[in-house]
């Protein structure tokens, strides 16, 4: 399933060993998900790590967690955007996501923030899902 992996679930993978999000990291390496990636969510990837209250929560030292991230991204399939529009979210900040899912042909956009993808003017082809529920409907 090609998947775009939200930032807060990449983190919550990192800081939480028993958690959905970890499960849904398992199943990247397993190559059961495939994260889409883009120039703009890998930055914002790079800055949420590198935020101290993030670090300092994250149970591997930091050349680990470096370590892990290079592992990720050799998982992704990187994506170019070419287009301007925006799908017009509550949230700004998540359109870009939107853009990621379209381009890359995602079925899939992965997030605790479900709520926010909702009631947007733009309709496209892909679902919304925590990792809990794509965790389940993949075992």
């Amino acid at each position: 399933m090609k998947a775009v992996i939200d930032t807060s679930v990449w983190i919550s993978a990192l800081i939480s060993v028993d958690s959905s999000a970890r499960e849904l990291l398992r199943m990247v390496f397993a190559k059961r998900v495939f994260p889409q990636m883009s120039a703009t969510l890998f930055v914002e990837y790079e800055s949420v790590m590198q935020r101290e209250e993030i670090r300092t929560r994250i149970p591997l030292k930091d050349d680990e967690t470096k370590e892990l991230f290079s592992a990720y991204l050799s998982m992704c399939r990187w994506n170019n955007i070419y287009y301007t529009w925006r799908p017009n979210l509550k949230d700004e900040g998540d359109d870009f996501l939107v853009e990621l899912a379209v381009a890359s042909g995602a079925e899939a956009i992965v997030t605790y923030n479900t709520k926010d993808f909702q009631d947007t003017e733009l309709l496209f082809e892909y679902r919304v899902l925590t990792p809990e529920r794509i965790v389940k409907e993949l075992l």
